[in-house]
């Protein structure tokens, strides 16, 4: 179970989808708060500094991008957990170049969201006290001497291959979009089908089964995301 100390504030203008969240959160052992516009949201996160935001994109006083931007700005450390139409792939994709740290699409599952939370919020310790060897299932990375192994077995790769690897090592759990991707690598300068190819080599190099990948997966339309110590 969740510490009750942990403080969810849900934004959302939907009184049922309020509802859902606050029953199954508060299920789930967190404290919940809710804030049905932009003003009021911001005002209570001024006051209040919960340890995570659920943010629904489409408010009715403020455009939620606008409060990511602004919430990143004063609070860099704050996870934001974006809630989004299923079509709303521009919008997702936008969100997270801002700096939201994952996003669920509605309709969602209660088990899938909790997931990304408990995430979410592990990242934001990860970021407070980096570790130099990540590890999640037989995929180790030591970021001090370069060295990638799977299964004990050490993985070669190339330059570029690393440098990918490390980037989701260092937000493992959370969603990169190809834009973040191409600029952290490649200075943005690049187009996004290099990194298509670079992404199929390394899963060539590291996954089981590179055609279902269990470490670096597929957002679609969106970029990649590396599964998190478990």
């Amino acid at each position: 179970m969740t510490s009750p100390m942990v403080r969810i504030l849900i934004v959302d203008d939907e009184p049922p989808i309020r509802r859902l969240l606050r029953v199954g959160l508060t299920s789930e052992g967190f404290a919940i708060d809710e804030a049905t516009n932009a003003r009021t949201a911001i005002e209570h996160v001024a006051a209040e500094k919960p340890d995570l935001i659920l943010l629904d994109l489409g408010l009715p006083d403020m455009p939620g991008h606008e409060l990511i931007g602004r919430w990143r700005t004063d609070l860099p450390d704050l996870p934001i957990v974006v809630l989004s139409s299923r079509t709303d792939e521009a919008g997702i994709v936008r969100a997270l170049e801002l700096g939201a740290d994952d996003y669920m699409t509605k309709p969602f599952g209660m088990k899938e969201l909790v997931a990304r939370i408990r995430v979410a919020l592990r990242h934001k310790l990860q970021q407070q006290g980096e570790k130099p060897i990540f590890q999640t299932g037989e995929l180790s990375v030591d970021l001090v001497k370069r060295i990638v192994k799977v299964a004990d077995r050490e993985i070669k790769l190339s330059p570029k291959e690393y440098d990918i690897l490390r980037v989701l090592v260092q937000h493992a759990g959370k969603v990169l979009t190809h834009q973040y991707l191409l600029n952290q690598v490649w200075g943005g300068s690049t187009d996004v089908q290099y990194l298509r190819v670079y992404v199929r080599q390394l899963r060539q190099k590291i996954e089981r089964q590179p055609d279902q990948p269990e470490y670096i997966t597929t957002e679609t339309g969106v970029g990649y995301r590396l599964r998190d110590v478990e």
